[in-house]
């Protein structure tokens, strides 16, 4: 009884769970902040800032010594001549032997200090590709939630419209009950709330695919229960239109990441230049070497005279590897005269490049520049559009109104009044529009003068 009893805790616990997390509902700080840590792409760019970091460490490794230890043991089969005796003999031998190698670099056309230079850079050029990568997310979750907000008022407002049409047809049957209006006038009636429905039906659709589309945005593997908050979270605090294009540009010069990334790139074009250039100069490095040779075999045994009087066991591991060491160090020049034009071809190569990258910067100087007036004209074109909807509104709420009144008359008749009706839900339909289009173009706006799309704690 008491494991029965459990069971049913414990499933009515789980059940709340699932309970709890299907009735979520996503606030734009959380789509923006799951997206920004689930995202594929950037995954991939902070992956590559990984990548930037270790070929700065790579480039911090050049300016070390380079340290290398060796050793081999063989067997000799046959007539051999013993590398410690030099005697030939006609045995199987062994022989030990180890080397230590150290080398660095003392001059090489500053390579590795442009190479350091450049990697610094590549780690910046990275880093402002994952902060771009993050904004464009940001930007499109942000549309896409404001789609979908779209949409549910949308909805709303045809369920609106409904319930009105339904009223409107009850009253239209009493007033074909009492004589005042023809019986065709309720199947116009009637035929609108069908419209209606179907329209419903529509906006319902339209609404699923927006949520389906914003969920597979933030790749969500579980995408049917999600929903969002229905609150509109898009306030427009800073009215940004009272600035002048040119003080949002100078502004979005000093923010913007694409400039800032068209920028280093033009920075580590200039050192690449420098890196080949260096290839012209000599190379000049430093080495030192040790090295040492043991024998397993018998050695002679010589008289006070050098005479061999027989032979003896090899000395002691560790005392021929004393006696037997050698040492060598000194300095490597390598001065480049001739290497089938590579050197220079590498020079032109990197010269284009840098060229390209010139071009490219003030390429994105222009497209900032178009970029920021033609936000600057939409965002206040949304607006005048959206006011002049409001007033249109207010224009067909109130034919609607009289209308409304000549059709209780009969001076209307039902046609004329959908006519009416369908005049005022497109109406309504157009302030939803033209507010959202209005809130996203200044939201736009403000990202061009710094201001973020979300704030992210």
């Amino acid at each position: 009884m008491k494991k029965i009893t459990n069971l049913l805790l414990l499933s009515l616990f789980l059940s709340q769970i699932i309970a709890s997390a299907q009735s979520k509902k996503w606030t734009l700080e959380d789509c923006v902040s799951y997206a920004l840590t689930h995202n594929i792409s950037i995954q991939q760019s902070d992956l590559d800032v990984d990548l930037a970091v270790i070929d700065k460490k790579q480039a911090f490794g050049n300016f070390l010594p380079s340290v290398n230890a060796s050793s081999s043991h063989s067997w000799n089969i046959g007539l051999n001549q013993d590398i410690t005796t030099g005697i030939l003999q006609n045995k199987t031998t062994q022989f030990t032997s180890a080397a230590g190698t150290v080398s660095v670099d003392i001059y090489k056309g500053l390579q590795n200090q442009n190479t350091l230079r450049k990697n610094n850079l590549s780690l910046v050029a990275a880093q402002y590709q994952l902060t771009k990568m993050k904004e464009d997310i940001s930007l499109n979750v942000a549309n896409a939630y404001l789609q979908v907000l779209f949409n549910v008022e949308n909805l709303k407002v045809q369920k609106v419209q409904l319930e009105i049409d339904k009223k409107q047809n009850v009253r239209t049957q009493e007033l074909v009950n009492t004589g005042t209006i023809a019986r065709g006038d309720l199947l116009d009636s009637k035929a609108t709330v069908a419209a209606d429905n179907q329209r419903i039906v529509t906006a319902e659709n339209v609404l699923l695919i927006s949520k389906l589309s914003l969920a597979q945005l933030l790749q969500l593997e579980d995408f049917v229960t999600f929903d969002i908050e229905e609150k509109s979270v898009f306030e427009v605090g800073y009215n940004i239109l009272t600035e002048d294009p040119q003080s949002i540009l100078k502004v979005a010069k000093e923010k913007r990441t694409p400039l800032r990334i068209a920028e280093t790139n033009l920075a580590i074009a200039e050192k690449n230049i420098a890196i080949a250039r260096g290839a012209f100069q000599p190379t000049l490095k430093g080495f030192y070497n040790y090295n040492t040779r043991i024998s397993y075999s018998d050695v002679p045994l010589r008289d006070a005279t050098g005479s061999i009087i027989g032979l003896q066991s090899a000395p002691p591991f560790f005392q021929q590897f004393n006696d037997n060491k050698g040492q060598s160090f000194g300095l490597q020049l390598n001065i480049p005269i001739l290497n089938g034009f590579s050197v220079r071809n590498n020079v032109e190569r990197s010269q284009v490049n840098f060229q390209k990258s010139k071009i490219a910067l003030e390429q994105q100087n222009l497209d900032l520049e178009r970029s920021v007036y033609t936000a600057f004209t939409d965002a206040k074109g949304a607006l005048k559009a959206h006011e002049s909807s409001v007033e249109a509104l207010e224009a067909r709420q109130e034919s609607f109104r009289y209308a409304k009144e000549k059709f209780d008359v009969g001076l209307m008749n039902a046609f004329e009044l959908s006519q009416s009706q369908t005049l005022l839900s497109n109406a309504q339909s157009e302030v939803l529009r033209t507010k959202y289009d209005y809130i996203f173009k200044i939201k736009i706006l403000e990202f061009y003068f710094g201001i973020p799309i979300v704030n992210i704690p």
